[in-house]
């Protein structure tokens, strides 16, 4: 399958390890958080769009030959109920883990839901909804891989380092801290 998340030299990712999958374009901005946490820990992934509903044959490709493309993770964004990381999940036996996204008159309740709620034996991992759950995405991917590779534990471990020093920095900024 042809990836259509380019890097900055126009060039599809070489040997990604994450595969972004997401039902609609209008997903982009919530799972382009993800694709950040990736870029900023230095994982290479691919990105596109497959629906579980309006392309299933597509969305079950997808999953079913990650293992042969070097993916070791799946994370699937969806909206309105859709069932995309749960689709992903009845084709391949790596992690996926299922962004909710808040696209919806129920505001991601409904997509919540259709993510987390799998049968037994098919997991889902499940983050919150929309793009703070979108960022965690990512995160938990780099842990699951972080695993078997200890330079990205070390990235891992600053990435926590630095969150914790932006907090220090805006409790001095507040010009309360002690």
């Amino acid at each position: 399958m042809k990836t259509e998340k380019k890097s900055k030299k126009n060039t599809p990712e070489k040997n990604p390890k994450v595969g972004i999958v997401m039902g609609s374009d209008s997903d982009l901005d919530v799972m382009a958080e993800t694709a950040g946490v990736l870029e900023k820990l230095g994982i290479p992934f691919e990105m596109t769009i497959a629906s579980a509903h309006r392309s299933p044959k597509r969305a079950a490709k997808f999953a079913s030959s990650a293992r042969r493309r070097g993916i070791n993770v799946i994370i699937a964004g969806a909206g309105h109920a859709a069932h995309l990381a749960g689709a992903m999940a009845a084709h391949t036996s790596l992690p996926v883990i299922g962004v909710p996204i808040d696209s919806s008159c129920l505001l991601g309740f409904d997509s919540l839901l259709s993510t987390v709620q799998m049968p037994p034996g098919v997991p889902v991992a499940t983050v919150s909804i929309g793009k703070p759950g979108a960022k965690n995405a990512g995160v938990l991917a780099a842990q699951i891989l972080a695993l078997s590779d200890p330079d990205l534990e070390k990235k891992l471990g600053d990435y926590k380092k630095e969150m914790a020093s932006q907090v220090v920095q805006k409790a001095k900024k507040l010009g309360r801290h002690k």
